[in-house]
């Protein structure tokens, strides 16, 4: 069979697919007058995680789960825009880690809302310019996000989603590494590249800046400068990869939550983030965590933080294995919330 022929077949197998899709265009569009009569969210992670498992385990091959799943994120994000003119808050600017992971949560055709803080991005949502926000909360090898947290613990707001992702750094910029006298970048990033600028760049004055993206305008601008980044933001600005992948641990991997309004269903396979405060007494804490043990549910995270009411007085953050609608949880939960000082449920989301 000759190459001519091989590519009418894709042609009018491209034409069957544009068929289907639009056809699949018109019923998310009959979704979304019965999302809109039974006041429902548009936004629906539940059936998110539900097609993407079940798209992922369709596949006979050549193309891989991975491939469809990222076929049908841009799939589902054009679903999201004919339903609702959705928009997005993220800590930015564009092509920050933050903006890497809204677009792999909700594809790009969605709105976007760059924000300058995380306190911004909450604030966008409370006061409805924004469905959801993206927010980061952990990163594996410097630990929490600590802003995050605490602004969990003072917003109404529910987590909705997270969001895992692999995170690389690059030393970007425009001059060769041995000219390059000052170094841009968000201090979280520099803790996770400290042993190769220890030994690569040490030279070189270390300044931090609110996001990657801004250090790559400044790295952009500035004689002698560099910054480390992502590779997007190295094309967004027009900078060289002088490195690439310089983060200590190759497993560096940060989590975001979705956070918006409304609660999420259960799924089967689930997470629920909760916060508490103890009574200041010997053992409070053993005792807060004993229903957890008597029901066997699994703690995945275990958080301090200072309340800021009072000195020596914290604030517990938890995730666990489950759904606030599963019975054991429910149980636990009621047992936790007589023992201790004050419970706030944060939400429950898909694992």
């Amino acid at each position: 069979m000759n190459l001519k022929t091989l590519r009418r077949r894709i042609d009018n197998l491209d034409k069957k697919i544009i068929q289907l899709l639009n056809d699949r265009a018109k019923v998310t569009l009959d979704v979304a007058k019965v999302k809109h009569a039974g006041n429902k969210s548009i936004y629906a992670p539940e059936r998110e995680k539900e097609v993407l498992r079940r798209v992922s385990s369709l596949t006979c091959g050549p193309l891989k789960g991975e491939a469809l799943k990222a076929i049908y994120r841009e799939i589902m994000s054009s679903s999201l825009a004919l339903e609702k003119p959705l928009k997005i808050a993220y800590m930015g600017p564009e092509a920050s880690f933050s903006n890497l992971a809204a677009l792999k949560k909700f594809g790009s055709q969605v709105g976007y809302v760059a924000c300058e803080t995380i306190s911004d991005v909450f604030l966008e949502v409370e006061r409805g310019a924004a469905d959801y926000g993206v927010v980061p909360i952990e990163n594996s090898i410097e630990g929490a996000i600590t802003h995050t947290l605490d602004m969990l613990a003072d917003s109404d707001l529910k987590i909705c989603s997270q969001i895992i992702l692999d995170i690389s750094h690059n030393l970007l910029s425009n001059y060769p590494r041995n000219k390059i006298k000052k170094l841009y970048s968000n201090p979280q990033v520099f803790g996770q590249c400290r042993i190769w600028l220890r030994e690569n760049l040490s030279y070189a004055e270390q300044i931090e800046v609110s996001s990657t993206t801004r250090a790559a305008q400044i790295a952009k601008k500035e004689k002698n400068s560099a910054c480390i980044a992502s590779l997007l933001a190295g094309e967004l600005y027009g900078l060289r990869v002088i490195a690439r992948d310089i983060e200590d641990s190759p497993h560096n991997i940060t989590r975001f939550f979705v956070i918006g309004k409304t609660d999420v269903k259960r799924t089967g396979a689930d997470k629920t983030s909760i916060l508490f405060s103890i009574k200041d007494k010997v053992g409070a804490l053993h005792e807060m965590l004993l229903p957890f043990k008597k029901y066997k549910i699994n703690l995945t995270k275990i958080e301090s933080r200072p309340s800021k009411k009072r000195a020596w007085d914290y604030y517990f953050f938890v995730d666990l294995e489950g759904h606030t609608d599963d019975l054991k949880v429910k149980k636990a939960l009621l047992e936790l919330e007589n023992k201790c000082k004050f419970l706030k449920i944060l939400g429950s989301y898909p694992i």
